[in-house]
């Protein structure tokens, strides 16, 4: 009996420590994110006021990058690829120089006018440092369980949307399970890291949604039609990427070469329609979006387009905020056909979108509420659902895990794939993550 209590004792200690450390994580991981979130932001507004001085210099932009990755970034080039194979226990160790490589990176690709975000920035930071400190501890699984944290952390410096960043955490190595080890520090980790982006400037964006929609038999039939809609959009956009990625490796093998002459591509796209238009995060997109400004009925296809070229070539940042910013203009140009109110249509489309092409389902439908209202929670649920069962497994993150049990045959496919490439059966292609 004495050792049992011993045990229970043992078990709360080790929590309470674990809930404790996450605080430090949090507040150190909250301030890079602030800092880069704030330069990111004075580089976009920079690029906006001179985008044919900026946009021409992509492709020289991008050569120096991949070639500093390939010179000096050894692992680091993997990126989030990195993240996972250490989730998933294929790898032991995230260098720290990963830390600078995708931060400077990520704003040299914002300031000549790249069309990528910078979430895979946030969360590789969290996870970089965080599993640093976790090697350190000396308690059971603590490693695997500070990745999961500095994750969250990230995601919520960045965002400050701490919630869904503990559920996106939690549920984005592998789909269809919860990394609910983790519990407590991430949500101390990413509370904090909100708490301390906000104190060091970092706005968080919010709209306050007014329109009216009962959950009345039509309107769910709406709300289901357009999740379904959002789903297929989202699951394009991570098949998309995937084969993208593997045409552009086929025609240029060399990753230099490859992110050299995909930039002149951009260049040209980028400057043609628009000035620039859909260059960088797309926040320009999403303030549209829900303030009334125009938005053209294919800003969110040629959105998808130059995000897709700009990502498969190697450029570094993200894809969330330029989902973000296709759900809510795509939203936009369908809300009206299915008799939704604009400005809830391209919220759902905001959430839906990013929850698809991610192959997420919780952390979705929390950023929803936290970013347009808690009121609207069941209806950001109801979208999500559909939107998570119609995109057919797919997910911008290719070494994801997927549980069996979802779509038989299909999971399993994608599980050998990650396992073969895993054992050295197959190669992925060569590529700058």
């Amino acid at each position: 009996m004495n050792d049992r209590i011993k045990r229970t004792f043992r078990t709360y200690e080790e929590l309470v420590v674990l809930g404790l450390l996450g605080i430090p994580i949090g507040f150190v991981v909250g301030g890079i994110d602030a800092v880069f979130g704030r330069v990111l932001l004075a580089i976009t507004d920079f690029r906006n006021g001179h985008p044919m001085q900026l946009i021409p210099f992509l492709a020289l932009a991008g050569a120096v990058i991949a070639f500093c990755y390939l010179k000096f970034g050894g692992k680091s080039s993997k990126g989030m690829n990195l993240i996972f194979e250490v989730g998933h226990g294929e790898e032991e160790v995230i260098p720290l120089k990963l830390i600078p490589f995708i931060i400077s990176g990520t704003w040299i690709t914002h300031l000549f006018g790249g069309s990528a975000g910078r979430e895979g920035v946030a969360v590789q930071i969290g996870a970089t440092f965080s599993h640093w400190v976790g090697r350190k501890i000396p308690l059971k699984n603590s490693a695997h369980i500070f990745l999961v944290t500095g994750m969250a952390a990230g995601f919520a410096g960045l965002f400050r949307t701490p919630i869904a960043a503990v559920l996106f955490a939690m549920e984005v190595l592998v789909a269809g399970a919860l990394e609910y080890q983790a519990l407590l520090p991430a949500v101390t980790a990413a509370f904090t890291a909100s708490a301390a982006s906000q104190l060091f400037g970092l706005e968080k964006f919010s709209f306050s949604l007014t329109a009216n929609l009962s959950l009345d038999v039509p309107n769910m039939g709406r709300l289901v039609l357009v999740g379904i809609l959002f789903g297929i959009v989202g699951g394009a956009f991570a098949w998309s990427l995937k084969y993208m990625k593997g045409i552009l490796s086929r025609l240029w093998k060399q990753p230099v070469l490859r992110i050299f002459f995909t930039g002149l591509i951009l260049s040209v796209l980028l400057l043609l329609l628009y000035k620039g238009r859909y260059a960088g995060l797309g926040t320009n997109l999403i303030h549209a979006s829900f303030f009334g400004q125009k938005i053209w009925g294919y800003d969110w296809l040629l959105k998808f387009i130059l995000t897709i070229l700009t990502l498969a070539a190697g450029f570094q940042g993200g894809e969330v905020t330029p989902l973000f910013a296709i759900g809510a203009s795509l939203g936009v140009a369908v809300g009206p056909a299915f008799g939704l109110p604009v400005e809830l249509a391209a919220a759902f489309g905001y959430a839906a979108v990013f929850g698809s092409a991610t192959n997420t389902f919780l952390a979705p439908v929390l950023i929803g509420a936290e970013v347009f209202g808690f009121a609207y929670l069941p209806h950001f649920f109801l979208v999500c659902v559909f939107s998570y069962l119609f995109n057919l497994n797919k997910s911008i993150y290719s070494l994801q895990k997927i549980r069996h049990g979802r779509l038989g045959e299909a999971e399993r496919e994608q599980q050998k794939e990650y396992t073969d490439v895993v054992q050295g059966k197959t190669k992925p292609a060569e590529q700058l993550e």
